[in-house]
């Protein structure tokens, strides 16, 4: 895992990258369980899956098609899950 740093203006924000070397490693997962411990602690999460290789999936209230995975880390932060 590594943190990125990145200045904008006068906020710092704290990035987070999860990386596994392959599919169904249980990187899903470990962010889900992340975005819940951060949301508690108070930071806003805004979880993101740049690619979605899933068969299942979700319709969220845009009818928008995302997968499951995404949206166990949306609940996770507490936020509704969207495209």
């Amino acid at each position: 895992m590594k943190l990125i740093y990145k200045n904008l203006g006068k906020i710092m924000t704290k990035c987070l990258m999860i990386q596994g070397t392959a599919s169904n490693a249980g990187k899903s997962l470990i962010v889900a369980a992340l975005c819940r411990i951060y949301t508690k602690r108070g930071y806003k999460v805004a979880p993101f899956k740049s690619q979605n290789m899933s068969l299942n999936s979700y319709t969220t209230k845009e009818n928008k098609e995302i997968a499951i995975a995404q949206v166990l880390q949306a609940k996770a932060a507490n936020i509704e899950p969207t495209v």
